[in-house]
């Protein structure tokens, strides 16, 4: 079962030169602002503050690399659907998105997160839908799993796999940050994806 004993903020970047040098494989996060996604990174960590969880959604701004036990990166891309951004921001974030999907050698997967209590939204689909063109899809996280009753939680992921057509093969995995649940099946394929 992957461990993950060391984890560090290697580089915050916005454009390619910034980027670590492309020699380890790596594992994407990507969701809307506000879906938790700073919270399961530092679930899956075991760090406190490693991402830092911000009260006012949107403020990833860039494309944190964090190495992982000196074998792998996590990477937390900047999160989208956050109203009060500007236009210009928007723009910027497609850009920055497309540059890093496209030119990656190491990126294996990108992990969609989505909140399990609503169904997803335009721009989660137009996410998948972008995964998928890249051959990244394949592995979506409904977050906040402990605001859903064990009956709803089944109707919420048939609603998401529906919402975002995913495959029969494509998983949805709920987790919860606060109750500290469904990490280890995420971590599990964290590590099958590495092993690929």
């Amino acid at each position: 079962m992957l461990k993950i004993k060391k984890a560090v903020l290697e580089t915050v970047a916005v454009k390619p030169a910034q980027y670590p040098p492309d020699t380890m494989p790596e594992v994407a996060f990507a969701g809307r602002s506000n879906v938790g996604k700073s919270s399961l990174l530092n679930l899956l960590t075991g760090r406190k503050s490693l991402a830092r969880v911000s009260g006012s959604p949107g403020k990833t701004r860039t494309i944190n690399f964090y190495k992982i036990n000196d074998a792998f990166r996590i990477v937390d891309l900047p999160g989208y659907g956050y109203a009060k951004v500007s236009k210009s921001v928007t723009e910027n974030w497609g850009e920055m998105m497309e540059t890093y999907l496209r030119g990656r050698e190491g990126l294996k997967k990108v992990i969609q997160l989505v909140d399990v209590r609503h169904a997803p939204s335009a721009q989660d689909v137009q996410m998948y839908e972008y995964l998928k063109h890249y051959g990244l899809d394949g592995i979506v996280v409904a977050t906040k799993a402990d605001k859903v009753s064990r009956n709803e939680l089944q109707k919420c992921i048939r609603v998401i796999r529906n919402t975002l057509e995913l495959s029969p093969d494509d998983l949805v995995i709920p987790v919860s940050a606060l109750k500290r649940t469904g990490q280890d099946i995420l971590l599990g394929e964290i590590e099958k994806l590495l092993e690929e």
